[in-house]
C-alpha cells in the first residue's frame, strides 16, 4: 500500500512539473540537443524548461521558442539539424562565434517563420544549402565572414521579403545567379535593398538581367571578386542606388553612359579594373560624395570639367587613369572637397592652390606627374614626389617632395584618464571607470579612402553609438572607437570598446544583446560610411567574465545542492516520461542513434535483405588500407574506392569524409530502400558500414560509368541511336519497378543522367536513392507534402512550386533525361533550359521537327534515326506542366518499346557492346566512371548529400 501511495504522489508531482513547464516539449528537446553539441553555452542552460528558466539568449512566445540570440559567446561546435525542429523560430543570431564550424544543415530550410538570420563572423564552411530559399519570411540574411564555398544558390531568388543580403567575405565561386525558366535568381529580389557579395571568388559577367527599374536596391557591393565583362547598362535603371562598388575585379569595356542617371548615388568605386573608353560623364550625380575611378585604362583626356559640378564631392580618386593637362583652377574650390588622389597620370603645368580652396581640403596627392610649379598650399598635405617641381628646390620645400602618407591612428576625443590605474586586465573608459569592455571591430564597406588622421571631420560616432545602444535599455556607460585603418580591400576598420554601467563587466545577456543590436543595422552614423558589420573579440572578455562568474557558480552550486535530493526522484521520473519524446527527436536528427552495432537479436536496425554489414577492418583490407591506388573518384561527400571481396567480386565503396556526415537521413534511406528493392535496372547494394564513426556504402562495381559521361564523351563511349533506346527503356523499367512493384512504392526524386549507370553490356541501372521517398498507402491516392529536393534542370516545376510530390515528378525528370539523350546538352546550358529550347524550336511540319541544330550530331551516324519524332513526342509528353497530363512510367515503357520495334530492335534483348562505339584513350587515361565530375550538377537539394558513385 505504501508503494502505491508513493507512486501516486510521484505522478502528482510529475503532472505539476509538466504543467509548470513553459516550453513546448519538442522545442525543449531540440534546444537540449543543440546545446549538447556545443561547448561554452550560457551558464544557466540547465533543466528542461528554456522558456520558464529564462535561458540566456532564448525568447519565447506562448511556450514556443521564437528567438535564439547567442552572439559573441565563444560557442564551439556545429549547428546540427535539430535547429529545423524549432518551427516557430523567428530570429537566429549566432554571429561572432568563430569556432562554430562545419556545414549549415539542410534543416535550416524548415524554419518557415524565420525573419532574421545572422551568422556573421563564424567558421561555417561548405555550400550554402539550397533549402535557404524556403525561408519565405526572411528579411535579413547575413552569412558574411565565414568559409562558405560553391555557388550562390539560385533559390535565394525565392525570398520575396528579403531586405538585406550579405554574403561578403566567403569563398563563394561561380556566376551571380539570375532567373531562367523555372530557375529563380537574384533578379527576382525586387524588395531587397542590399546586395553585398564582395570578397569572394565570383566569376563570369555581371548579368544584365540582374538589374531592373522595379528594384529597391540601395547598395550593390560586388568588389574584390573575379568578375569580368562589361558593366551592364541596366545598372543605370536602379534609381534608388546610393553605393556601387565594383572595384578590384576584371571588368572591361566602357562605362555605360546612363550610369550618370543615378541621381541618389553617394559613392561610386570602379577602381582596379580593366575599363576602357572615355571617362564617363557623371554630371547627373549631384549627391556624390566619393568617386574612385583609379587604375583603369580610360582614353587619354584632360581632367573632366564635369567634376566641378559635384558640389558634395569629398573624395576624388583618379589615380592612373590617363589624365593629362593642367589641373582646373576651380577643382580645388569645391566646397566639400577633402581628399584628391591623382597619382601616376600625365598632369602638368602649375598647381595653383591659391586662397580659394575650401577649408576642408586636407590632402592632394599628385605623385608621379609632370607638375613644374606650385603656388600657395599652406596647411594642406601635398605630395609631389616624382614631379619636375621637386628637382628645383627654389620652387618647393622638401615637405612636398618627401613621401609621407602616414597619419594619426587615433580618434578624437582622446582618453583623458591618464591618472586612473586599472588592473592589468581592465581598461579605463572615456568616463574614467575601470571595467572589462566588450571588444570588437566595426568594418565599414563604403569608403575606399579617407584621411585617417582627420576622421573626426567626417563624423563623431562614439556618442551616437552610445545613445543607440542605450535606446535598447542596455547597461552601457560609454563607447570608445579607435585605431582607424583602411585594409587592402578598401574597408575602414574601427576598434570598438563598449563599457558597462554599474558593474565592471556585462553579463551574458548584455554580451549577446550588444552584438544583436549592432547586427540589426540600427546604428547609422552617416550615409557616407555606408554599410558595416561587427566582428566581436570574445576571447579576452570571456576570460575575465568567467572569473566573475565563479563566485556565483559556487553559491548556485550550494543552493542547488540543498534542493537536489528532494528533486532527484521527481527529475528522474520526469526524465523517464520524456525519454520516448527525446528518442523520437534524436531519431529525426540522428537516424543511427538507435542502431545496434552488434546486430544482435535485440537490434532495432532495419531488417535488411541481401545487404551485408561490413566491419571497418574488412573494408580496409579489401581496399588495401584505402590506398590512393584504389581510389577511383571523389566528391563533396567523400571518396570512392574500388575493392575486391574474398569471393573475387569487384565492389565500389563510398566513404564519407568526417565533415559531410550530416547526410544521415539519406544514408539510412539508401540502405533501407536498396536492401529491399531488387531489379536488373537498379544498382545493387552489397552492404554498408557505420563502425568507428564511419559511413560507408558498398555497391556493385559498374564499369562503364554514368550516362552523363558517355553523352559528354568523357568515358570514351559513343552511344548510337540503338544504344540510347536501350538505355532509355532500361532506366524506365527501373522506375516502373519503383513506382508500381516496390512495397511501399518509391519516388526516386533525383532522376538525371548522372544517376544512370551503364554496366559492361551498357545496360542502364538507376542509382542514388539518397533522396528517395517511400509512398504510404494513403499518400498513393494523392501526394506527399515534403521539402523540395532534387537537381535543378530536372526538377518538376509543379513539385517545386507546391511541394507536393507524386510519381509524376519522376516522370518529368525522365522527360528531361530523354531530351538529354537526343541532344547531349546540359538541362541548363548558358542560361537556356533544354525543355524550353526544344519546345520553341519544334515544328512538326518539318523533317525531324526542325530540331536538326539541337540534336546530337553523333546520334544517327549519318542516317536519320527511326522513330526520333515519336521519341521527341514522348519526351514532351513527360514534361507537361501539369502532372495530371503526363504519362505513367508504365506508359512510357510501352511507348519506348514501340519505338524500338519501329527501329528494328527487340525490346527484350540485352544491350551489347556492338551497339556503341568505344574510343580507347590509352592506358594513361585519368578519367574513371566513379569520379564525381558532374559538370552540370550546379544546383541540387542538398549539395552535400550522398552522391551515387559517378
Amino acid at each position: 500500500m505504501g508503494q502505491r501511495i508513493l507512486v501516486l504522489l510521484l505522478l502528482v508531482f510529475i503532472k505539476i512539473f509538466i504543467i509548470a513547464a513553459q516550453t513546448d516539449p519538442e522545442d525543449a528537446v531540440a534546444l537540449k540537443a543543440l546545446g549538447s553539441s556545443w561547448t561554452n553555452t550560457p551558464s544557466n542552460w540547465v533543466g528542461f524548461d528554456p522558456c520558464g528558466g529564462g535561458w540566456v539568449g532564448i525568447e519565447c512566445t506562448n511556450s514556443r521558442v521564437t528567438s535564439i540570440i547567442l552572439t559573441s559567446m565563444n560557442l564551439t561546435g556545429q549547428l546540427s539539424g535539430d535547429i529545423g525542429s524549432l518551427s516557430e523560430l523567428q530570429t537566429l543570431d549566432l554571429s561572432s562565434n568563430n569556432l562554430m564550424t562545419g556545414p549549415l544543415p539542410q534543416a535550416i530550410g524548415n524554419l518557415r517563420n524565420l525573419s532574421f538570420l545572422c551568422l556573421t563572423g563564424c567558421g561555417f564552411s561548405g555550400p550554402i544549402p539550397y533549402t535557404i530559399g524556403s525561408l519565405q519570411q526572411l528579411r535579413n540574411l547575413a552569412l558574411n565572414s565565414n568559409k562558405f564555398s560553391g555557388p550562390i544558390p539560385n533559390s535565394i531568388g525565392n525570398l520575396s521579403n528579403l531586405l538585406y543580403l550579405d554574403l561578403t567575405d566567403n569563398e563563394l565561386s561561380g556566376s551571380i545567379p539570375v532567373s531562367s525558366g523555372t530557375t529563380p535568381g537574384l533578379d527576382m529580389l525586387l524588395q531587397t535593398s542590399h546586395f553585398h557579395l564582395g570578397k569572394n571568388k565570383l566569376s563570369g559577367t555581371v548579368p544584365p538581367q540582374l538589374f531592373s527599374s522595379n528594384m529597391n536596391l540601395i547598395h550593390v557591393l560586388f568588389d574584390n571578386n573575379n568578375l569580368s565583362g562589361i558593366i551592364p547598362s541596366t545598372l543605370g535603371l536602379v534609381q534608388t542606388l546610393e553605393v556601387v562598388r565594383l572595384d578590384r575585379n576584371s571588368l572591361s569595356g566602357p562605362v555605360p553612359p546612363n550610369i550618370s542617371s543615378l541621381a541618389n548615388l553617394i559613392e561610386l568605386s570602379l577602381s582596379n579594373n580593366n575599363l576602357t573608353g572615355p571617362m564617363p560623364n557623371l554630371t547627373g550625380m549631384n549627391l556624390l560624395y566619393n568617386l574612385d575611378m583609379s587604375n583603369n585604362s580610360f582614353d587619354i583626356s584632360d581632367v573632366p570639367p564635369w567634376i566641378t559640378s559635384l558640389q558634395y564631392l569629398t573624395t576624388l580618386m583618379m589615380e592612373h587613369t590617363q589624365l593629362e593637362g593642367p589641373i582646373p583652377a576651380n577643382l580645388l574650390s569645391l566646397p566639400n572637397l577633402e581628399i584628391v588622389g591623382l597619382t601616376n597620370n600625365h598632369l602638368n603645368g602649375t598647381l595653383n592652390i591659391g586662397t580659394t580652396h575650401t577649408s576642408l581640403l586636407q590632402r592632394i596627392d599628385l605623385r608621379n606627374n609632370s607638375i613644374i610649379k606650385i603656388t600657395g598650399g599652406n596647411n594642406i598635405t601635398i605630395l609631389l614626389e616624382g614631379n619636375p617641381v621637386c628637382e628645383n628646390t627654389d620652387q618647393v620645400t622638401e615637405i612636398y617632395c618627401n613621401v609621407s602618407t602616414s597619419s594619426s591612428s587615433n580618434l578624437i576625443p582622446q582618453n583623458n584618464c591618464l591618472q586612473i590605474y586599472c588592473n592589468s586586465d581592465q581598461v579605463a573608459s572615456p568616463n574614467c571607470k575601470c571595467a572589462y569592455p566588450y571588444k570588437g571591430t566595426l568594418f565599414f564597406r563604403a569608403l575606399s579612402s579617407l584621411d585617417l588622421g582627420n576622421l573626426t571631420y567626417y563624423f563623431a560616432p562614439e556618442e551616437s553609438l552610445n545613445q543607440n545602444l542605450k535606446s535598447y535599455e542596455l547597461p552601457v556607460d560609454s563607447v570608445s572607437l579607435s585605431n582607424p585603418t583602411i585594409d587592402s580591400f578598401g574597408y575602414l576598420e574601427l576598434s570598438l570598446e563598449v563599457f558597462p554601467s554599474g558593474e565592471d563587466r556585462f553579463n551574458e545577456t548584455g554580451i549577446t544583446m550588444i552584438g544583436y543590436v549592432l547586427n540589426k543595422m540600427s546604428f547609422n552614423p552617416t550615409r557616407l560610411f555606408g554599410p558595416y558589420f561587427l566582428i566581436a573579440d570574445t576571447s579576452d572578455y570571456h576570460a575575465g567574465s568567467n572569473k566573475g562568474r565563479s563566485s556565483g557558480i559556487i553559491i548556485g552550486a550550494a543552493v542547488g545542492g540543498s534542493v537536489l535530493l528532494s528533486l532527484l526522484v521527481l527529475a528522474g521520473v520526469y526524465a523517464f516520461h520524456q525519454k520516448k519524446r527525446a528518442e523520437r527527436a534524436i531519431e529525426q536528427n540522428n537516424p543511427f542513434a538507435n542502431w545496434d552495432l552488434n546486430m544482435g537479436s535485440s537490434s532495432v536496425a532495419p531488417q535488411l535483405t541481401g545487404a551485408r554489414l561490413f566491419s571497418f577492418d574488412e573494408l580496409k583490407k579489401y581496399t588495401n588500407n584505402f590506398s590512393e591506388a584504389n581510389g577511383i573518384g571523389s566528391g563533396g561527400y567523400g571518396k570512392v574506392y574500388r575493392g575486391t571481396l574474398s569471393t573475387g567480386q569487384l565492389i565500389a565503396i563510398k566513404r564519407a569524409q568526417r565533415d559531410s556526415m550530416q547526410g544521415g537521413h539519406e544514408f539510412k534511406t539508401e540502405i533501407e530502400l536498396l536492401s529491399r528493392v531488387h531489379h536488373k535496372n537498379l544498382v545493387t547494394l552489397v552492404g554498408f558500414c557505420f563502425e568507428q564513426a564511419e559511413q560507408m556504402l558498398v555497391y556493385e562495381y559498374i564499369p562503364n560509368g554514368t550516362l552523363m559521361d558517355s553523352l559528354s564523351g568523357k568515358s570514351g563511349i559513343r552511344l548510337n541511336w540503338m544504344s540510347r533506346l536501350r538505355v532509355a527503356v532500361g532506366a524506365a523499367r527501373g522506375l516502373v519497378y519503383l513506382h508500381e512493384h516496390a512495397n511501399p512504392p518509391i519516388i526516386h526524386r533525383d532522376i538525371k543522367s548522372n544517376n544512370i549507370l551503364l554496366d559492361e553490356s551498357l545496360n542502364a541501372k538507376v542509382a542514388d536513392f539518397g533522396l528517395s521517398k517511400p509512398m504510404t498507402f494513403d499518400s498513393r491516392r494523392n501526394y506527399v507534402s515534403t521539402q523540395v529536393k532534387g537537381t535543378m534542370g530536372y526538377m518538376d516545376p509543379e513539385y517545386y512550386m507546391t511541394q507536393q510530390l507524386t510519381e509524376k515528378s519522376d516522370v518529368y525528370s525522365f522527360g528531361v533525361l530523354l531530351l538529354e539523350l537526343i541532344t547531349a546538352r546540359r538541362p541548363i546550358e548558358r542560361g537556356k533550359y533544354i525543355v524550353r529550347l526544344v519546345r520553341n524550336a519544334m515544328d512538326k511540319t518539318k523533317e525531324l521537327y526542325n530540331l536538326n541544330e539541337i540534336l546530337d550530331p553523333t546520334i544517327g551516324s549519318g542516317t536519320t534515326p527511326k522513330g526520333l519524332e515519336r521519341f521527341v513526342d514522348l519526351a514532351m509528353w513527360c514534361v507537361e506542366e501539369s502532372g495530371a497530363q503526363r504519362p505513367t512510367m508504365g506508359e512510357v515503357v510501352k511507348e519506348i518499346e514501340t519505338i524500338m520495334q519501329l527501329s528494328g530492335l527487340n525490346p527484350n534483348s540485352e544491350s551489347a557492346s556492338s551497339s556503341a562505339t568505344y574510343e580507347e584513350a590509352g592506358k594513361g587515361r585519368s578519367h574513371h566512371p566513379y569520379s564525381d565530375d558532374d559538370f552540370y550538377y550546379s544546383e541540387s537539394f542538398p549539395p552535400s548529400r550522398l552522391i551515387e558513385p559517378t
